[in-house]
């Protein structure tokens, strides 16, 4: 059963008196409201580190590949206290801090770990995730094209990651990463980053199939979109018992 702090008593027991409820509400804002703003800020620190362990990294490849190639194009550009991406040839990588404190069902794998159990603290976070979208689709505004998520990292209130998509990324940490918390430090940041970039290039795209392509309205036309099926990424499987390209 999920934690739960007993605001009412169970039907059938004495009315609590309103001093008793007041008490009750305390508890559980003392408690669990102030459990959930401890991890946000956690959440915040993490996601202004990884903007700064992002901004590293196009710096450093941007110095090695302009001797070779000046149009190859790696920009990080912020979008807002929520967002920032990373751009790369033909890809953009978003990265998305959630504005919310979030758990989940009882039965998933990770509510499930004894580390958890432990300390029911422990079952909230902060989350942050990492999508892939086709950089024009975002400069053309293609409405219909989609973005793939790469991965998630989940933070807890003693500053430990979890990450979700460790096998997609084919990340250097532990298989089991998304139940087994690691340490939040700039060298999981950085390989969560690099990671997510390398699925992106190897992620190729698909054209579509002829067949919906043969007809075009004035609409689409009008609308800049060449295609009536645009090309879409490879694609991933996600979830906690492995997955990859499909």
């Amino acid at each position: 059963m999920r934690h739960r702090f007993p605001i009412i008593d169970e039907p059938g027991g004495d009315a609590p008196r309103p001093d008793d409820l007041l008490d009750q509400i305390f508890d559980g804002l003392r408690q669990k409201a102030s459990a959930k703003q401890t991890i946000w800020r956690h959440a915040q620190a993490a996601f202004a580190e990884l903007r700064e362990v992002s901004q590293e990294i196009v710096a450093e490849l941007s110095r090695r590949i302009t001797p070779v190639d000046e149009n190859v194009v790696l920009e990080y550009r912020s979008i807002s206290d929520f967002e920032f991406h990373i751009r790369f040839s033909g890809d953009l990588l978003v990265f998305v801090l959630h504005s919310n404190i979030v758990t989940f069902a009882d039965d998933y794998p990770l509510l499930q770990s004894e580390y958890v159990a432990d300390d029911f603290r422990r079952r909230f976070f902060g989350h942050i995730m990492a999508y892939n979208f086709m950089a024009d689709a975002l400069r053309y505004a293609r409405l219909q094209d989609t973005g793939y998520l790469m991965g998630r990292l989940l933070i807890n209130i003693e500053e430990k990651l979890f990450l979700e998509g460790a096998q997609e990324l084919n990340m250097p940490v532990a298989e089991r990463a998304a139940v087994q918390p690691l340490e939040h430090d700039r060298t999981t940041l950085r390989a969560f980053v690099e990671s997510a970039m390398i699925a992106a290039v190897n992620n190729d795209l698909l054209a579509p199939d002829l067949d919906s392509i043969r007809q075009l309205t004035v609409k689409q036309k009008l609308e800049n979109q060449q295609l009536n099926a645009p090309p879409r990424k490879v694609g991933f499987t996600f979830g906690l018992n492995g997955g990859g390209v499909r």
